[in-house]
């Protein structure tokens, strides 16, 4: 059982719904039903959660699949709070600017290496 991964995962989860709480806060208070209704507030708010989807779940599997690998758990452990670390740091850096702000920048940057170690971390143990 990837009990790392699960309370990783759980902690993921968490963050996703503040970030989809706070769509809906501005989707309920200026009306807006379906899309961004031309509101930039809630455009960049959509678009942080939209960039915690396209990154986080494949994460999430590859954590997953190192722990069902054996990769040791100070390994899983520093990859999986890093990767929350980076997607806090993304999401509280673009909610504020949509230009450079040292959470995206960091964030990202952060995001990048975990996958990057862990598609190595992968790689290295489908073969040995």
């Amino acid at each position: 059982m990837p009990k790392i991964t699960l309370l990783i995962t759980a902690l993921h989860v968490l963050l996703m719904l503040v970030l989809l709480a706070r769509i809906s806060q501005v989707r309920h208070a200026r009306k807006i039903g379906l899309g961004d209704g031309g509101d930039p507030d809630l455009l960049r708010r959509i678009r942080v959660h939209a960039n915690f989807v396209e990154h986080v779940p494949i994460a999430l599997l590859l954590l997953a699949l190192l722990e069902l690998s054996g990769l040791p758990a100070p390994w899983l452990w520093g990859l999986g709070g890093a990767l929350l670390l980076a997607r806090v740091l993304h999401a509280a850096g673009l909610s504020r600017s949509g230009g450079y702000s040292f959470g995206r920048f960091w964030g990202t940057a952060l995001t990048w290496l975990v996958l990057l170690l862990m598609a190595l971390a992968g790689g290295w143990l489908a073969l040995v």
